[in-house]
């Protein structure tokens, strides 16, 4: 597969293209008009995504903290605020 397509060679063997760049291990650069607009690549050939760790928002951790002593909804709503 050549390293850089134009949309109409997409367009026209896309099926094609698709399984051939699943089985590539190099990206195929997709123009248009001569501008790089997106790359055709096989997932495996991507790094893994970076993992996020979690942000716990202040009003939920004070709300973990309490002893359950309401119903949740009135919970929630103290949450909420004025939204």
């Amino acid at each position: 597969m050549p390293a850089t397509l134009t949309i109409k060679q997409l367009h026209a063997a896309t099926g094609r293209l698709v399984r051939t760049a699943a089985r590539s291990r190099t990206p195929t650069v997709i123009t248009d008009r001569g501008q790089p607009v997106a790359l055709l690549s096989s997932p495996a050939s991507l790094p893994p995504p970076a993992r996020r760790s979690r942000q716990i928002l202040p009003e939920y951790a004070a709300l973990m903290r309490q002893s359950p002593n309401g119903s949740l909804s009135d919970d929630i709503d103290s949450v909420r605020g004025d939204r």
